[in-house]
């Protein structure tokens, strides 16, 4: 039992900068870690050099990740992690290129970027934490706050219509969508490492809690309270196609949304471009 435990904190060890950069800036229980560990792990058992793969992210709670990682990290600007990402995958092709983003972070002010990075279908895989909420810079409401729901600038409820970001994904060209929760760890596990193999533009949604912001001010109390929500209230894709809208209100459709293998990739594409023109010029 000593010799198992040892193996897999080694996992995590070996893939951190503990030296530089813990503790970490968030809050106990934040979804965030369990996150990190899903992420660090697929990497782990898909056997990647880490000196081969970059981790990008943008500004916020979740955007530190890559801070904390032993990759070949970016931490960038306020929702331009994707343009960063798209300028790594061009100069390195052959470098595996994920994207830790938040729901502010991506569909915000790094909306356009989203959409593009999804109609281009390059070969990036974004990792977008949703905990519904901006919560390094005070709680304000964000595209994914539910209609209704308390933020600290909607403090009398929030009367705008939310993104539903893996839609928005399949909608603007992305060729694998996925959603997990914190909650559902080996899931979580398992749909990184998917969208990691998947040649293009990979989205997978993690539903998170934010107890601090988003549970406080709409009642749903604290991290534990949070994630038995999730276990509560999600309903696995398959079974969500038997439902009725009105029985899915409220609830998390979880697993693998949509895949498309036949859709060319961009850079390949862009690349045998690149060929044609060389060979006018000679």
């Amino acid at each position: 039992m000593t010799t198992v435990v040892k193996q897999k904190s080694d996992v995590m060890l070996n893939y951190l900068r503990p030296k530089m950069k813990f503790p970490s800036v968030w809050c106990p229980g934040c979804g965030n870690g369990i996150v990190m560990g899903a992420f660090i792990r697929a990497i782990n058992k898909l056997g990647y050099d880490r000196n081969n793969m970059a981790v990008v992210s943008g500004i916020g709670c979740t955007s530190r990740m890559p801070a904390y990682m032993d990759f070949s990290s970016l931490h960038t600007t306020h929702g331009r992690a994707l343009p960063y990402a798209t300028g790594v995958k061009f100069a390195r092709p052959d470098m595996k290129v994920a994207v830790i983003t938040g729901d502010g972070d991506a569909l915000a002010i790094g909306g356009n970027h989203f959409i593009h990075a999804c109609r281009r279908n390059i070969d990036i895989t974004a990792v977008l934490i949703n905990n519904y909420i901006y919560g390094m810079t005070g709680g304000q409401g964000s595209p994914t706050t539910p209609s209704g729901a308390f933020s600290t600038t909607t403090p009398y409820g929030n009367v705008e219509k939310h993104f539903d970001a893996c839609n928005l994904a399949i909608g603007a060209g992305a060729t694998f969508v996925g959603r997990a929760t914190v909650y559902h760890y080996p899931q979580l596990e398992k749909m990184i490492m998917q969208a990691m193999e998947h040649k293009g533009f990979s989205l997978v949604e993690v539903v998170s809690n934010c107890h601090t912001y988003f549970g406080r001010l709409n009642r749903r109390g604290d991290a534990s309270a949070m994630l038995k929500e999730f276990k509560e209230n999600a309903v696995n894709i398959t079974k969500a196609k038997t439902m009725t809208p009105e029985e899915l209100e409220n609830k998390y459709v979880i697993g693998t949304l949509y895949v498309n293998d036949d859709k060319t990739e961009f850079c390949d594409e862009y690349h045998k471009l690149m060929d044609v023109a060389q060979k006018r010029k000679k």
